[in-house]
């Protein structure tokens, strides 16, 4: 094991949850894929929605939007779960405005402590964070199912009209256009955006305050979010 990796597993030994452990080990380790599912199946909710704190910056037991994209990325990190997708799929469409998108946080994150950032007005409107990111990762799951197509079409109308953006907006987008089928609409999305990508990047001389390293946008080495960063950043 390398000394990036020693380092890595000594931080999710000391400061990680189960669920990161086991992945760890499962990812570079060899470590059994079942116990990354049970742990995170500790998070889903009776009613199939994953809550407790699974993006842990908020502990409400009612689902919130974030939650599921988390359990969407670990089933896209060990492979899917065939029950687990299905009580997602089931779930989604409660938490979905008429618009067809997911709200960035619904109003029951106050039912316990929260970072001050996801407090909510009565009645969000849907939002491309997390909504993109969502249907990034079923397409990269392999699913089809009719919230998907209606999540799409909302995605696609927003990015349409989408100017500059935050990072957080942007990593979501990548994900959606990343994995989205329609590869020459994804591309054309992604030439007007990658003005903003650069913007929203440590790189960029007037960057905003908050950034992201580049990284953060292309994680592998053939990212999507690699096209629009200098060919040098890696």
């Amino acid at each position: 094991m390398t000394g990036i990796l020693e380092r890595a597993k000594t931080f999710f030994q000391q400061d990680g949850r189960l669920l990161e452990r086991h992945l760890f080990h499962h990812l570079f380790e060899n470590g059994p894929r079942e116990a990354v599912l049970r742990s995170l199946l500790a998070y889903q909710t009776e009613v199939g929605g994953f809550a407790y704190g699974l993006e842990p910056d908020k502990r409400s037991s009612n689902p919130q939007p974030i939650d599921q994209e988390q359990a969407l990325r670990v089933l896209a990190d060990i492979g899917s779960d065939a029950r687990t997708l299905e009580r997602i799929l089931g779930f989604l469409p409660t938490l979905t405005t008429p618009e067809g998108g997911l709200p960035f946080v619904l109003e029951t994150v106050a039912d316990a402590p929260r970072a001050p950032w996801w407090n909510t007005d009565p009645g969000p409107p849907a939002s491309l964070n997390p909504t993109a990111s969502v249907a990034g990762l079923l397409y990269a799951l392999g699913v089809t199912h009719p919230w998907l197509g209606a999540a799409t079409a909302f995605v696609w109308e927003r990015l349409e009209v989408l100017a500059e953006s935050d990072p957080h907006t942007l990593l979501s987008v990548l994900v959606f256009l990343e994995h989205v089928p329609d590869r020459d609409r994804a591309e054309k999305a992604l030439t007007r955006l990658a003005d903003d990508i650069r913007r929203n990047t440590e790189l960029a001389t007037d960057a905003p305050g908050y950034v992201f390293p580049p990284y953060a946008f292309a994680p592998t080495p053939d990212s999507l979010g690699r096209t629009p960063l200098r060919e040098d950043t890696f």
